[in-house]
């Protein structure tokens, strides 16, 4: 008969006996990994000990698809109305930014004040509500877990397109995306932004300021016209270094188009203007997605290139 360990529950002080070993533990890039997967959001360390007004965020972190900030401040105790004001201070004084409170456990009157602010402070500013837990199995060692309590009902981190009406080409891109996310969901390892009513969707590669992009459009990167649409993966340069990195990505256009081919992905694009910041590399084909019948051949089309595009960028920015 096959024996069965039994969960049992560590004491997270008996871990960390100060936040500031918690903090520490935290910041470290595997540990920051279960937080980001817990929110729904690929984040890297930008801080420890950020100043922020008159406070300190215990951690600053941003994510690597764009640039939202990730303020994190860790309790080890029951929550308590200093935190609290130090997150409505946090939300009050910054733009577009999430704030995870994590404690071990929170009051029922704190959690309901996180439920509230997320119902009526600016959609840019989203609130988390974390309990960090501790689990063994026998002899083995303690292994955390994040519980969330309390989050934004719909966090973007942009501005609502509610109240304004949307066009029947937005409705169509919304649908579109809806669907696709569900579909790579569970077909794919690679991760979705939330479905919006553009003609892009966004996927992490591992590196701040680069990103991966799906994109529906019903303007033609060929004819310069809107009469016909596209689809297209591309990977998306738009830091203060891409120039820089483009230019080095260039050296190597040969080895990285053999490897795209390889896979059956197309011929890539390069697209780099000076008087913008953002550079994209791309393959594309012809597509219509006003014709829903389409839209499943479309999907694996996407799908299969965006798991290529991953598998051949992301080891190579990881040098840049």
């Amino acid at each position: 008969m096959t024996q069965l360990g039994t969960f049992e529950r560590v004491a997270v002080r008996d871990i960390w006996t100060t936040e500031a070993a918690f903090t520490k533990w935290l910041a470290q890039a595997e540990h920051l990994a279960l937080l980001g997967e817990t929110i729904g959001m690929e984040i890297e360390l930008e801080a420890v000990e950020k100043e922020v007004g008159s406070f300190l965020a215990d951690i600053l972190c941003k994510e690597t698809t764009g640039d939202r900030y990730v303020l994190v401040e860790n309790q080890l105790e029951d929550t308590d109305h200093s935190h609290l004001g130090q997150t409505i201070t946090y939300a009050a004084g910054l733009d577009a930014v999430a704030i995870v409170w994590i404690a071990r456990h929170f009051r029922e009157e704190h959690r309901a004040a996180l439920d509230w602010l997320n119902s009526n402070t600016d959609p840019r500013i989203g609130l988390f509500g974390l309990e960090i837990e501790l689990w063994r199995i026998g002899d083995s060692p303690a292994a955390p877990k994040f519980n969330v309590v309390s989050s934004p009902n719909e966090w973007t981190g942009t501005v609502e397109v509610a109240g304004r009406e949307l066009t029947d080409t937005q409705r169509n891109q919304l649908a579109f995306w809806v669907e696709f996310k569900q579909y790579m969901e569970e077909n794919s390892a690679i991760k979705c932004s939330k479905a919006q009513p553009w003609a892009y969707m966004t996927h992490p590669i591992g590196q701040s300021g680069m990103h991966l992009s799906s994109v529906v459009s019903t303007y033609s990167s060929v004819t310069n016209k809107s009469t016909s649409g596209e689809l297209r993966v591309e990977f998306v340069l738009e830091n203060a270094e891409s120039k820089t990195h483009y230019a080095a990505l260039e050296q190597r256009k040969d080895e990285l188009q053999a490897s795209i081919a390889a896979g059956g992905g197309g011929e890539l694009v390069w697209y780099m203007k000076n008087s913008v910041r953002m550079c994209r590399i791309f393959v594309r084909r012809d597509a219509d997605i006003t014709k829903r019948a389409e839209w499943a051949e479309q999907r694996e089309w996407l799908r299969a290139r965006l798991e290529l595009f991953d598998a051949v960028f992301r080891p190579v920015v990881a040098e840049l």
